[in-house]
């Protein structure tokens, strides 16, 4: 099916605005394109307070005044390059409201000026640290979920594979999992909006050391053998028709199922890689949030 109508109106808009493919911005020009782009929540949430997640800057979310909450780790996406605390506010501020459990943002260091794993170990720390600390967070460490989109996607799927938490749930979306860049939508959906194959190899390039580190299975969490995906928490993973990451989501998802693991594979048609950011925007977006805070509520409760 073509582009919804209301993610058409969006990717002509990015057309019009991004003058200058996102693929020959330097980083830091890159930051500030995605950062001049956001539009700032205004939903309102009962606790939002800085952490210092043992020298991790990480952001808390409270949906309310319990002290008897579950806690969804949560990863930004922005290709390992861009991306921050804020630029994810307003999912964060969703998915707390929706489910009634805490999420912990976390600023993990970004590329190329902190190459692979230092996100992953940043990650995997702000995990342990939360798991440490429920009591200073109000949350109850059994009731620990995992999540991020695209990049953080990649993180969350890398950190369950850990296993060095013990988790509930984890919610992926739109996540990157293979490295080598070879599934069939990364050429089908070359010249998406948004995230092109160009713009995909541009965030891999800056993150990875080399291509060796492609088959790491904390790079490409589709490595994974099935004797670990056995061992995984329940998941969902939601993908989009126009994106690169589609098919190696999708295919993620399924080894996840065939390993026995309760895992929702949900695509939305007519949606491209981002739209989970855009909540105010397109009604896709809220109904995935709907769909992904209630199963993270379920696991949690």
């Amino acid at each position: 099916m073509p582009l919804h109508p209301q993610a058409q109106a969006i990717a002509d808009l990015y057309a019009a605005v991004r003058k200058t493919p996102f693929e020959n911005l330097s980083p830091v020009e890159a930051r500030a394109v995605y950062n001049a782009g956001q539009i700032p929540s205004e939903e309102a949430v009962h606790e939002i307070r800085e952490v210092d997640a043992g020298g991790i800057p990480c952001r808390l979310y409270r949906p309310s005044a319990s002290n008897n909450l579950g806690l969804m780790v949560f990863f930004h996406g922005g290709g390992w390059v861009i991306g921050d605390l804020n630029s994810h506010d307003g999912v964060c501020r969703s998915l707390a409201n929706k489910s009634g459990h805490a999420i912990l943002a976390v600023d993990y260091r970004l590329a190329p000026e902190h190459k692979f794993p230092a996100a992953f170990d940043d990650c995997a720390a702000a995990l342990k640290w939360a798991h440490g600390n429920a009591s200073s967070l109000g949350i109850d460490n059994s009731r620990i979920a995992v999540g991020g989109d695209s990049a953080g996607g990649n993180l969350a799927a890398a950190v369950a594979l850990a296993e060095e938490v013990p988790l509930k749930f984890q919610m992926l979306i739109y996540p990157a999992v293979d490295l080598s860049m070879n599934s069939p939508s990364i050429n089908e959906n070359a010249n998406a909006p948004i995230l092109t194959k160009a713009v995909m190899a541009w965030f891999v390039n800056h993150y990875m050391r080399s291509s060796a580190d492609h088959s790491n299975i904390q790079a490409s969490p589709m490595v994974a053998t099935d004797e670990v995906l056995k061992r995984m928490p329940p998941a969902i993973v939601i993908t989009a028709q126009y994106d690169p990451l589609r098919d190696e989501g999708e295919a993620y998802g399924r080894r996840l199922v065939e390993n026995g693991v309760n895992c929702t594979i949900t695509r939305y048609n007519g949606a491209f890689h981002g739209f989970f950011n855009m909540i105010t925007m397109l009604d896709d977006a809220q109904c995935a949030h709907v769909q992904a805070a209630l199963l993270l509520k379920k696991y949690l409760d």
